[in-house]
């Protein structure tokens, strides 16, 4: 485990953001390309991939056992970049944790409220994000008149963690989940899990080209960049340097990782949490 910096100003140390596994580096990679002068550690539990069939409980332990050792190593601010995390354990890590730390779920549900045309989104997710209704309960608060529906596809992170993207198995798997909320004719489709923007072409291609699909990653990004100005945390010196930890398969994070992040990944360490 890296030590704690010290006599590190603030501004400098790195943001942290953390995921089941790859679906994270989604959101990273849009924070690398907005702040490229931000320094950032990256966790991806990926002995532990996927959270979405797991409880609350078993998650949300995951999720603080994670933000402490990020805390630990010094950071000044905590993304989770994992939709089921940020649905189940959010206002716990809020409680706990003694740095500023936001999930993915909010500014995906904004812009998602904003973009829709005939008031009808839907969500595609995890089974357990889907089963929180986080999304939903966010719409509502931006406006009450949009319907939402859901749909939990929980063979989509397994076929990304493969790298199968857009084989004739993965388009057929896409269109068997997705045929009900195409029915409902919603003109919005949320990819409520980090992994599902390496589908989005396939997804698209299933949906048709007047559904307008929704990433969250870059509107996190521009989450984060407003609050680091508003705390005074932004690092406005330098070139960011990036660190990777996974809890398994850092060879395999690493081989699959450039699938989901703009860089070249190297220097992938196994840790125990």
């Amino acid at each position: 485990m890296q030590e704690k910096q010290k006599n590190v100003p603030v501004n400098k140390a790195p943001i942290g953001i953390f995921d089941s596994g790859l679906g994270g580096l989604t959101v990273m990679s849009a924070i690398t390309k907005l702040m490229p002068k931000e320094n950032i550690i990256y966790f991806g539990d990926t002995a532990h991939v996927p959270y979405g069939s797991k409880s609350k409980k078993v998650v949300t332990n995951f999720a603080l056992g994670i933000s402490k050792f990020l805390v630990k190593n010094n950071v000044k601010f905590i993304v989770v970049a994992c939709n089921t995390a940020s649905a189940f354990s959010l206002d716990t890590l809020k409680k706990v944790i003694k740095v500023p730390i936001i999930g993915v779920i909010t500014a995906g549900s904004v812009m998602a409220a904003i973009s829709t045309k005939n008031d009808k989104v839907a969500v595609i997710g995890t089974e357990g994000t889907i089963k929180s209704n986080a999304y939903t309960k966010e719409i509502k608060k931006y406006n009450k008149k949009i319907q939402c529906f859901s749909q939990a596809c929980p063979l989509f992170v397994p076929l990304v963690e493969e790298g199968w993207l857009d084989n004739k198995v993965t388009e057929q798997v896409i269109k068997i989940y997705l045929s009900n909320i195409i029915s409902k004719k919603a003109d919005t489709v949320i990819l409520g899990c980090t992994h599902y923007p390496l589908l989005k072409n396939t997804i698209q291609k299933v949906v048709g080209k007047n559904i307008n699909i929704i990433d969250s990653a870059t509107a996190v990004a521009y989450e984060v960049n407003n609050l680091l100005k508003e705390k005074n945390l932004t690092n406005n010196k330098g070139k960011g340097s990036y660190s990777f930890y996974v809890s398994d398969s850092p060879e395999k994070f690493q081989k699959l990782g450039s699938k989901f992040f703009s860089k070249k990944i190297i220097n992938v360490k196994k840790v125990e949490i």
